[in-house]
């Protein structure tokens, strides 16, 4: 990797410089309240990173940016539009499948585990959502995919299979494979958790360059350090609510609530 950075930066659509907007998010299973009433804003090249013990609605959150999860109350939209919703006469109604699923082609999402599959090259990994969901042509997704690759480290790997990849090289994939749909919006869902600790910085080097290209990105992390280097914003997040956010460094050296400082005594 260079100092420079290694991605191009999304282009910008101008006006709202908000990517990301949560407006009383609630999400309910069954009985369970996971999230209550959350309010937050993402701005265009914006990293924020939520943090916060097992549980608090975290990853969940993440899933509901980009409808992997329906929302039972409140409302997020990405860019100005609604994810999930169209709203008529102040009423909203849940899109069809299909209309969710055209929506998430402008979000990439990389999870904990990296989901390849596991009977497809590291570059048919990446080529295959361009050419299947955006019909681009196999030659063009083979070129742009060999970029990704070796831009994420891996230009020797374009045709190893994932079980002849580490974990750390398989959740690069994983990250090149949702940089290949060109998204304008990144979550990450504690994306070095299931990784070997001396793979984890080979990871957190590429989510850098990203960020420095200009990415807007949501994180849920447990790398306090990467949050402190890269993030804009940290999010503290506990039993589905906020409960303190700031500056990064102000918040992990001066953290204004009691749960904020039990949670940070335990993990800094």
């Amino acid at each position: 990797m260079t100092a420079e950075s290694l991605f191009t930066a999304p282009i910008s659509l101008g006006g709202d410089d908000v990517m990301v907007r949560a407006e009383g998010v609630v999400k309910k299973f069954g009985h369970n309240v996971v999230l209550r009433d959350i309010s937050l804003e993402v701005k265009r090249g914006e990293v924020m990173c939520l943090i916060g013990p097992s549980g608090s609605g975290k990853s969940t959150f993440l899933r509901c940016i980009n409808h992997l999860e329906v929302l039972s109350g409140g409302r997020l939209s990405v860019e100005g539009r609604l994810i999930g919703y169209r709203e008529k006469n102040g009423v909203l109604f849940e899109m069809k499948p299909n209309e969710a699923a055209a929506q998430r082609r402008d979000i990439g999402m990389v999870f904990q585990r990296f989901n390849l599959f596991p009977h497809m090259t590291a570059l048919e990994n990446v080529i295959e959502a361009p050419i299947q969901v955006k019909k681009m042509p196999k030659a063009q997704a083979i070129e742009r995919g060999k970029v990704l690759l070796d831009r994420v480290g891996l230009g020797d790997k374009f045709d190893s299979y994932p079980a002849h990849l580490s974990g750390g090289q398989q959740q690069r994939v994983a990250i090149a494979r949702a940089l290949a749909m060109e998204p304008s919006l990144m979550l990450f869902d504690e994306p070095t958790s299931a990784l070997d600790p001396e793979l984890v910085g080979e990871v957190l080097d590429v989510m850098k360059e990203l960020a420095k290209s200009g990415m807007t990105m949501i994180v849920v992390t447990h790398e306090m350090g990467f949050a402190r280097e890269v993030a804009d914003t940290l999010v503290f997040m506990d039993a589905g609510v906020v409960v303190e956010t700031g500056e990064p460094k102000a918040v992990l050296a001066n953290p204004q609530h009691n749960r904020t400082k039990a949670f940070l005594s335990k993990v800094l």
